[in-house]
């Protein structure tokens, strides 16, 4: 499970949105970024270990939600993390062909259209819908495969890191650019990212019905995760910076690659980053997938979303009508072009926060209700942890919108909000179920899950 959470964290995005953490807050105000949304994912991964051990169950967010705020609160709560996973998932159906465009000279053919000025190509269309089909036909198959195909993946990516960092400390010199960069507007821009970047600790939680590790041990893993992502991230831009200047990693395709290419002057060096890379796109790809499809089941099997979406494969038994479901939206990406990567980044980032705002929000009531609920693991602090994750949360929202520091941008990443907002509001009408699972009734299943 922790291999599965930090797969999906470190994932693709470090290698291809390096260089403008560099350039928009310099080399040290990236890192301070970083950091900054270290700790607020940290607050955040902590209430997720209380409420993750007291409630093992399928669903993670939608669960704890649930029990806390009723119905209404639980399908907001889950809908928003679900279009996080999604962009995620979306995001990997372009970052594919946008890696395989750096190894293989000439992959840009075919041009179909522009999408804002951008051109889209038929083998990115071609990759990226592939790609898809493959990663969801792994999901839809089994858990198990899934996981151990996880394993795999992410030790190559942690590697490809290692030897970044490795290659930054032997030939590379320290960086031409400020330290600060572009200052606090800089600096806020990064820490924008930092949400997608840290989106995958809440994978544990999502699957936690299907994994045997005691509830105590499932907490602490949530907050390992999220430490050892935070390390990665922070030492991939130092060493990074020491490469190239943040102008020329911008410059790239993919940064990190050519960062790797600069600290060993060889361009087979960069090729190979880029292979690592795509071992990157296929560990956070599968994450989500899993994640996205578990929440999915866990709003039909309450009866928030129409029932097909609860529909358990007789040999497989795995979601697989969700599975494809998140399969198909992912699909659709590649026919935007490579524009579509900061358009996803952006406006996932907002649903990812908005669900991360809910969950501190239940963890004071059930608190603060049902102080004498098994809890196996406690967050130190208690309620000040909650406050804080709340108040965190709440300033993180208020960079999303209008007038804020780094307000998404208009029409293309409000529209792919107002859009996902639209589709939860057609599928709730269409479960057509008014027997929503009640908080009680989510008591009774964690009671029949401790028997």
């Amino acid at each position: 499970m922790l291999i599965l959470a930090f797969g999906a964290m470190i994932g693709w995005g470090w290698i291809i949105l390096a260089g403008d953490w560099i350039n928009d807050g310099g080399p040290l105000g990236a890192i301070v970024a970083f950091l900054g949304g270290a700790v607020v994912v940290g607050i955040v991964a902590l209430i997720y270990s209380e409420l993750a051990a007291s409630m093992p169950l399928v669903g993670g967010e939608h669960v704890y939600s649930l029990r806390a705020l009723g119905p209404v609160g639980s399908f907001v709560c889950t809908w928003a993390i679900i279009f996080g996973y999604v962009t995620v998932a979306a995001f990997e159906a372009v970052a594919l062909p946008s890696a395989m465009a750096f190894i293989i000279p000439g992959f840009d053919a075919v041009p179909l259209w522009n999408v804002a000025g951008e051109p889209v190509y038929a083998t990115w269309v071609v990759v990226g819908v592939l790609g898809t089909l493959g990663i969801t036909y792994l999901n839809y198959i089994g858990i198990r495969i899934a996981a151990q195909f996880q394993i795999i993946m992410t030790v190559v990516i942690a590697f490809a890191g290692v030897v970044l960092i490795a290659g930054a400390i032997t030939n590379g010199q320290p960086s031409p650019d400020s330290s600060f960069g572009g200052g606090t507007a800089g600096i806020f821009a990064v820490v924008l990212m930092t949400p997608f970047m840290f989106v995958g600790f809440d994978v544990i939680p999502q699957s936690a019905e299907e994994a045997d590790i005691p509830a105590r041990t499932l907490g602490l893993l949530i907050v390992l995760s999220v430490g050892l992502a935070a390390l990665f991230y922070m030492a991939v831009i130092w060493g990074s910076s020491r490469a190239l200047s943040g102008s020329a990693l911008v410059g790239s395709s993919l940064p990190a690659a050519s960062a790797m290419a600069e600290l060993y002057n060889s361009p087979t060096a960069g090729q190979i980053m880029a292979l690592a890379g795509i071992a990157g796109i296929l560990t956070s790809w599968n994450a989500f997938i899993i994640g996205g499809s578990r929440a999915l089941f866990a709003l039909a099997e309450s009866g928030m979303l129409p029932k097909t979406l609860s529909k358990v494969h007789p040999e497989h038994n795995t979601p697989s009508n969700a599975i494809l479901l998140i399969g198909g939206l992912s699909a659709l990406a590649p026919f935007f072009g490579h524009q579509m990567l900061t358009w996803i980044v952006n406006a996932g980032g907002l649903g990812i926060v908005v669900a991360w705002f809910i969950v501190p929000v239940s963890f004071l009531v059930l608190r603060y209700r049902e102080p004498d609920m098994d809890r196996p693991y406690k967050v130190p602090g208690g309620s000040v942890v909650g406050i804080l994750g709340f108040v965190a949360t709440a300033i993180f929202i208020t960079l999303y919108l209008p007038g804020g520091q780094s307000a998404l941008l208009w029409p293309y990443e409000w529209l792919i909000v107002l859009g996902w907002c639209v589709l939860g509001l057609v599928l709730y009408a269409l479960s057509g179920d008014t027997s929503v699972e009640t908080a009680d009734e989510v008591v009774s299943r964690i009671e029949a899950l401790d028997d």
